[in-house]
């Protein structure tokens, strides 16, 4: 029995132990964790997890479905598989950017939906262009979430007032005032939302014919990705990256070596509302084209379970929100094919944050039991 012990620990320690691809195999593992309990989960309910995973992936475009309707194809459904992860990958590179800080933005829904309440105002009902609304909606979008974030971060700094608190507090003003607003002057009376933003405004060319097919083209893809590989050379390649890592780790010992502590912080979280702006932009006038009143995106809520599943990394940020926008965007498909509930796909969100909340604790059994097997070996030479 002490044999079989020492040999699931010596697997652990072989498959988790090496602390050069901790970042990526510890994730990894806790991602077959989830999908393990998921399809636990399935079992439960009487249905096939293999299955349902495959009818996932088929909902989203990575597999093909066993029929399409008129315009439609694996690649239309991937296009728009893209156009939701793309508002994801911006809110998930903000809660990143904000962890390396030592502070947990939980307010990205609602720097969300103000950055495209006030984008949708200014440039989304405008009579302009396409050539200048789309890069003003971006603007508009980054100014608004900074200006969100940097009040959050400026409370935290100033009155020490935690920003979880004060996030969330944002989150309910933003949900409420906008809701008053929407259904006061901006309601569609057919649709119950706001009305639809100009398509020179919108972010995704909508049913854009290529040959037979019609497909949702989002433009903010690119622009999603290059951040990731820019908030990767920001935080690990200059000053302002190493100033806000120091403070993320101790913020008496970044003091003390003189880093201005209250300067980090609030220029943290103006970063972090920036991409949660860049994040509404493309959700509201990108995948979707109107604002539904007194609802929060679920997006800004997902974005922490991909942050804390990449370990804040911001490229792993890009692998870890293509998984999560797999479940969401398959969820609607899993459901209709399956017999499941599309909540199933919550749940199996739900484990994958509850298991990566566990990293710091698996790294840390990890390495016991590689220096409890390494005391053994030394005890059996002796």
């Amino acid at each position: 029995m002490k044999g079989n012990k020492h040999g699931i620990k010596r697997g652990f320690v072989r498959l988790l132990g090496d602390g050069r691809y901790q970042a990526v195999s510890i994730p990894v593992f806790a991602i077959v964790l989830s999908l393990l309990a998921g399809a636990a989960v399935i079992l439960l309910l009487g249905k096939n997890p293999l299955a349902a995973y495959q009818n996932l992936l088929q909902g989203s475009g990575i597999l093909p479905k066993p029929s399409y309707a008129g315009y439609k194809s694996m690649v239309t459904d991937f296009t728009s598989f893209l156009n939701a992860w793309t508002p994801m990958l911006f809110a998930s590179l903000s809660v990143a950017v904000a962890l390396r800080a030592g502070l947990f933005n939980i307010g990205v829904s609602g720097q969300m939906l103000a950055a495209g309440f006030i984008a949708t105002l200014t440039v989304g009902y405008s009579p302009l262009g396409a050539v200048a609304a789309k890069p003003l909606v971006l603007a508009v979008g980054v100014l608004v979430g900074m200006a969100v974030g940097g009040a959050i971060g400026w409370l935290k700094h100033k009155f020490n007032i935690n920003e979880v608190v004060s996030s969330i507090m944002l989150n309910y003003i933003a949900q409420y005032v906008i809701s008053f607003f929407i259904n006061t002057y901006y309601v569609n009376p057919v649709s119950r939302q706001s009305n639809a933003v100009s398509r020179a405004a919108r972010l995704t060319l909508m049913d854009t014919p290529v040959g037979n097919l019609k497909m949702d083209i989002p433009l903010g893809i690119l622009l999603a990705l290059l951040t990731a590989f820019l908030i990767q050379f920001l935080l690990e390649r200059t000053v302002f990256g190493y100033e806000v890592k120091c403070v993320g780790i101790n913020q008496n010992a970044a003091r003390y070596a003189g880093v201005q502590v209250g300067k980090s912080v609030v220029s943290a979280m103006v970063l972090s509302g920036a991409l949660a702006g860049l994040a509404g932009a493309t959700y509201y006038l990108g995948y979707f084209g109107s604002i539904q009143p007194r609802v929060l995106p679920s997006t800004g809520f997902d974005a922490v379970a991909v942050s804390l599943l990449a370990n804040s990394h911001p490229i792993g940020i890009i692998f870890s929100s293509f998984l999560i926008t797999i479940i969401s965007k398959g969820s609607t498909y899993m459901s209709s094919s399956s017999g499941l509930e599309s909540e199933i796909a919550s749940v199996i969100t739900g484990v994958i944050l509850l298991f990566s909340a566990c990293g710091a604790f698996i790294r840390y059994k990890v390495k016991s039991w590689k220096d409890e097997l390494a005391e053994a070996n030394e005890g059996r030479q002796r």
